[in-house]
């Protein structure tokens, strides 16, 4: 594998013995007494959307700005890119995702990750260079883990990758050529975008490795350091702060401040109610 972390990653030996797992929230009806068909049908679909962002929260650790680089030389040079991953809960309220725009990733220039309740599994929407879009459904290959770094503090680490989807191509067909995409989380601000590519019942052969470097502020991942500035909708770390009614909250993304702006209503009371059931636990 060329996902080996360098020297500046994590101290092997200072592994945290416990892997970190993340289930989802034990999900109680949400309100009193009983309800009717239309009510049922809301309470499903606020557990399913509580869900699908709790099998996503290990992920929040690539929210930000990034720059990466490719081994793989493109007319002579490495190919580097600038790019951001944002919660979005606009596009299909009902499915919260994780998208990721690049300026000039030949294999990344927009993506979608979800969770596909139906699959068990996650499922990523990628869009290369070439305006290619294809489908992928994924887990994670090494375990979600937080290791102590040379840092001493808390890394994320793990590595989650996809297989495009044997079953469809962009014009219904069944495609000659696979791609394998993986994202190795090599601690709190780098992670490794493997690509592998096979043509038909071959193996895959990794095609290229991009490193992926963390632009501006470190991240923080102890939940318990977050405080005030927890972020209303996703539980991650607060970086921007929005206002409703004379009174200030702190969201994680840009993503997340635009759904909060949209209906801050919706998520005050959400957030409200996840409070309530903690305090049951």
């Amino acid at each position: 594998s060329e996902s080996t972390p360098d020297s500046n990653a994590v101290d092997d030996n200072k592994v945290v013995d416990q892997e970190v797992t993340f289930e989802p929230l034990s999900l109680n009806a949400l309100g009193g007494g009983s309800v009717n068909a239309t009510g049922a049908s809301e309470t499903n679909a606020e557990a399913s959307i509580r869900s699908i962002m709790q099998h996503l929260k290990p992920l929040q650790v690539m929210l930000g700005g990034w720059r990466g680089t490719t081994r793989r030389e493109y007319e002579g040079f490495k190919a580097v890119d600038n790019h951001e991953w944002i919660w979005d809960l606009r596009t299909n309220p009902s499915q919260p995702a994780l998208i990721i725009e690049s300026d000039k990733s030949p294999y990344l220039r927009k993506g979608r990750i979800t969770w596909d309740e139906s699959r068990g599994q996650f499922a990523l929407q990628a869009t290369d260079g070439e305006g290619i879009t294809r489908d992928f459904y994924g887990r994670f290959t090494e375990p979600v883990q937080e290791v102590v770094g040379s840092d001493d503090k808390l890394h994320r680490v793990f590595r989650l990758q996809f297989d495009q989807d044997a079953e469809t191509d962009v014009d219904g067909s069944q495609p000659n050529d696979f791609w394998q995409i993986a994202f190795a989380q090599q601690d709190n601000n780098r992670y490794l975008l493997e690509v592998a590519h096979r043509r038909a019942k071959t193996d895959f052969r990794r095609y290229d490795t991009v490193s992926t470097q963390r632009e501006g502020t470190s991240f923080a991942i102890n939940d318990s350091d977050y405080g005030e500035k927890t972020c209303i909708i996703s539980e991650g770390l607060g970086t921007i702060q929005v206002s409703y009614k004379g009174r200030d909250y702190w969201v994680c993304c840009t993503g997340c401040k635009a759904a909060f702006d949209e209906d801050p209503e919706k998520w005050i009371a959400r957030a409200a109610e996840r409070d309530k059931e903690k305090k049951k636990q």
